[in-house]
Order: structure tokens, then C-alpha cells, then sequence
């Protein structure tokens, strides 16, 4: 049970600094950078942290926008973990409710990595200033994770053994509801597969032309067939990256396609990458090609904490639901209207909210945001994403909440989440994340009982599946590309 008056001082002190997080949140939305190039809004959150009084170190793992804060000293040490890239080719006008580019072709925050980033930041500043009010021993760390999108930041951390020493970490993500639904996820592995051709006039000497661009047709066509052999919860998916121009009478000389591989355990996602590898060879001996196959990242699928998602549970019930207002729910209605009723049922769906999957209310746009909390049932549920979130877990015990910044019925990487990515709503929904990972970073500090059943279940998982990192020590972050 939490402990109450820690807790109404702790939700006291965020209440009194979230003005300040939610002008940064803001601001990151509007930068929208990309994966390793999160230059100003890593600035941004290292700045507030040194004038809360935590100490930086940067240059994490390779990576110039990952960063650790550090407040306080000894054991536990809490980690909570922050995220702030965008996605390519998503801008979008804010606070409205139909699809509008802010500025063609550029990027926008189509995760709500602004608010997931400034969220575990209010948390972490709220519980060091209640450790130093208390004078309560222990550590704070804010984790700056660049690159969740496509770039795994959090796995070349953990590579580096910038989590070697942390007791736990904390977690939360922008979502249609508000609670815990504790995940067994997909690993993940990407690839670019780079075919190297002969270029020739694709109509008088055509016969001297070896089409790269066939070869990654090819390939995408046997991956294609791959899919009705690989294992049902298995995933593979596809961008032609590099097409080998624009002329339609030269036979490409080069080509390019990224691929994901995803299972639910990363031994099977590397033997499905193999499965894919020779896919790609098979294609390069078709046309007469050659293929380079060249690793780019990967994650590991979550290791689930059931004792500190508990925990986190039970302050969400403590705290009560997300204030919204009527002005709140008026905007989500309104996007929501953009959605089809298969949507907003495949959302409730997904997620189980309040368990009425079919409830007309919520299908209908009555409610069209989350009011309640959803049930917390003590096991994992399968979820076809991957987070690098997962690496984390291997190597410290993990666990994350969600919290209603988005209309029921959104889907991430959408317009609708960019255009509710700055709204109050989405405000007031990451300011209660924020509560919920600061008190239950505060029952793992001030509970040893509680620590300790959460590491013990820790182990004996990690006992079971032990952890290898999934990307090659040579591999470096591929900071050059957003």
C-alpha cells in the first residue's frame, strides 16, 4: 500500500514543477528531431536537470544526445528512462483534427517521445528534491535515450554498462489509456540488404545489364512467400531505401531495402534473419548480382517485472484518474471523429481498457477519452512492438506504465498523435505518469521488502534466459543517418 502522505507531497512538488516540463515538452515537440540527432532537445533536459541539481555526464556509449543525470549517493539506485526522437516525414499542425503538414516533408513526434521524455523528467526531479527534503539516502538517475526509434540508444547503453549498477528502472509511454498492461513483446533485428549490380541502356544493351533493383523485387518476393513458413507471432516488414534512381532506361547498377525481423524471443528472430539472409543471396544469384548484407541494430524483446508493475499499479489507484476537462474531451472527440469505428473497437481491443472492449460509449465517442484505470491482472499479454526498452530489462528489472495522452482509438505513429502530442490533455496525462513513476520510485527507495521481492523475481527470470547483447561489439550507433 502506498505510502499516502509521501504521496501527496511528492504529487504536491510535481504539481508545482510541471509549468516549467510542460514548456519543455512543448519545445522538444517543436524541434521533431530524428533518431541521434536530438541535439536541442537533449540540451533542453540536460539543462533543467543542472538547475534542479543533478550531475551530467554526456557522450553516453558513442552517442553525443545520450546523456545520465545523477542526484543523490548510495544504494538503491533508481533509474527512470527518457526518450525524445521524432519520427521522419510526420509534421502536422498541433492542436487540430484533421491531417496538416506544418512544414512538407519534415519530421514530427509521432510516438509523444516529447512527452515521454518530459514526464520520467518531472518524476526524477520530484523524487530527488523530496530524498534531499527528507534527507533520505539513495540515488536518482535520468537516463537520456536517444534514438528508440530505429536506432536502439537504450541497447548500446546497456552494451556500454551504463546500467550496470542500477537496483531498477522506470518507464512510462503515451498511449489511449491509463494503467499497466504488462507486455512480452518482439525482438527485434534490422538489416540493409545493398545489391550491387551493372548498369547498361535498358534498351539497346539491356543483355549487359544486371538490375539490382530486380534483385530487391526478387527478394522482397521470396520474403513474401517466407511468410506463410516462420512461426505465427513472427513479424517481417520492409522499405526500399535506395530505388537506384530515377532513369526508367538505365538498368539500376544499385539498390538498397531495409528490413525488421521481429519474434518473440530474440533466438528465434535470429534464425529467422538467417531464413531472410539467404532469401537475399537467392535474389543476388537470380540477376547476377551482389548483395551486402549489413547489420544495423536491434532490440531485445521486454523481460516483464509482474512485482514492480504491481507496485506501480497501486499508486495508480492512489492517485485517482487523469483531471480531464470538458475542453479535454471535446478535442479528443473531435479526434476521434477521424477514426473508424473498427479502429476505435480495435483499440479497446488491443488494450483491454476497462475489459468492455464493445462498449458503445466508447465506440460511439461518448467517452472518447480514458476516465478510469484499466484492471491490472498480475500477467503479461503479447504485443506485436519492440522497445529497446527490452535491453534494459535484461540487465535491471523494468517496468513501465501508460497514461491517456491520446483519443481512444489513435494509433501510434499517426497524424492524430502528432496534432495531440501538445494539447492539455496530453499535458495533464504526462503529469500523471510522472506521479506514478515518482511515488513508486519512492516505495522502491524507502521499502527494502519491496526491492528485494522485485530483484528476487528479477533473477530467477534472468536465470532462465540469460541476456546477450544483440548487437556485435564492432557495430557502432549509426549516428550519421536520421
Amino acid at each position: 500500500m502506498p505510502d499516502m502522505p509521501a504521496l501527496h507531497a511528492l504529487t504536491r512538488s510535481i504539481d508545482s514543477l510541471a509549468p516549467d516540463i510542460v514548456t519543455l515538452s512543448d519545445r522538444i515537440w517543436d524541434f521533431a528531431e530524428l533518431k541521434f540527432q536530438e541535439f536541442r532537445s537533449a540540451d533542453l533536459l540536460i539543462g533543467a536537470l543542472r538547475r534542479n541539481g543533478f550531475t551530467v555526464r554526456q557522450d553516453i556509449a558513442g552517442m553525443k544526445t545520450a546523456f545520465i543525470g545523477e542526484f543523490g549517493e548510495g544504494k538503491p539506485v533508481i533509474a527512470f528512462l527518457g526518450e525524445y526522437d521524432a519520427l521522419a516525414g510526420m509534421s502536422q499542425e498541433p492542436d487540430v483534427d484533421y491531417p496538416a503538414e506544418q512544414t512538407p516533408g519534415a519530421s514530427g513526434h509521432g510516438c509523444g517521445h516529447n512527452l515521454l521524455g518530459c514526464g520520467s523528467l518531472l518524476a526524477a526531479i520530484a523524487l530527488a528534491r523530496h530524498l534531499a527534503e527528507h534527507e533520505l539516502p539513495g540515488t536518482v538517475r535520468y537516463y537520456g535515450c536517444p534514438g528508440e526509434e530505429g536506432g536502439s540508444g537504450k541497447t548500446f547503453m546497456v552494451r556500454a554498462g551504463a546500467f550496470a549498477d542500477v537496483d531498477a528502472a522506470l518507464t512510462w509511454h503515451p498511449a489511449p489509456f491509463n494503467g499497466v498492461r504488462s507486455t512480452n513483446n518482439l525482438a527485434v533485428l534490422e538489416y540493409y540488404y545493398r545489391f550491387k549490380g551493372t548498369a547498361a541502356h535498358a534498351a539497346n544493351a539491356a543483355h549487359l545489364g544486371r538490375s539490382a533493383l530486380d534483385a530487391v523485387e526478387l527478394m522482397n518476393v521470396g520474403v513474401n512467400f517466407l511468410r506463410e513458413h516462420m512461426p505465427q507471432d513472427c513479424r517481417v516488414h520492409y522499405a526500399i531505401t535506395d530505388a537506384g534512381g530515377r532513369a526508367a532506361n538505365v538498368v539500376q547498377a544499385r539498390a538498397e531495402v531495409l528490413y525488421l525481423v521481429r519474434a518473440p524471443e530474440m533466438s528465434q528472430a535470429l534464425a529467422l534473419a538467417e531464413r531472410v539472409n539467404q532469401v537475399a543471396q537467392g535474389a543476388a544469384m537470380m540477376t547476377g548480382t551482389e548483395v551486402e548484407i549489413v547489420f544495423d541494430t536491434a532490440a531485445t524483446n521486454l523481460l516483464p517485472n509482474l512485482a514492480l508493475e504491481t507496485a506501480i499499479h497501486a499508486n495508480l489507484v492512489s492517485l485517482g484518474p487523469v483531471p480531464f476537462d470538458e475542453a479535454d474531451l471535446d478535442f479528443a472527440r473531435r479526434i476521434q471523429a477521424t477514426f473508424t469505428r473498427e479502429a476505435i473497437r480495435s483499440s479497446l481491443r488491443l488494450y483491454q481498457i476497462d475489459g468492455d472492449v464493445f462498449s458503445n460509449e466508447k465506440i460511439d465517442g461518448t467517452i472518447p477519452l480514458h476516465l478510469g484505470l484499466r484492471d491490472f491482472e498480475g500477467r503479461s499479454h503479447f504485443r506485436a512492438g519492440s522497445t529497446d526498452v527490452g535491453d534494459v530489462s535484461r540487465v535491471t528489472p523494468t517496468a513501465q506504465c501508460w497514461a491517456p495522452t491520446w483519443a481512444i482509438g489513435t494509433n501510434p505513429h499517426t497524424w492524430q498523435v502528432v496534432a495531440q502530442g501538445r494539447s492539455p490533455g496530453a499535458h495533464k496525462a504526462m503529469i500523471h505518469a510522472a506521479k506514478a513513476l515518482a511515488t513508486t520510485g519512492l516505495d522502491l527507495i524507502t521499502s527494502p521488502d519491496l526491492l528485494s521481492e522485485v530483484r528476487a523475481e528479477w533473477f530467477e527470470k534472468i536465470r532462465q534466459e540469460p541476456y546477450v547483447c544483440p548487437i556485435p561489439d564492432h557495430i557502432q550507433p549509426d549516428v550519421g543517418w536520421g
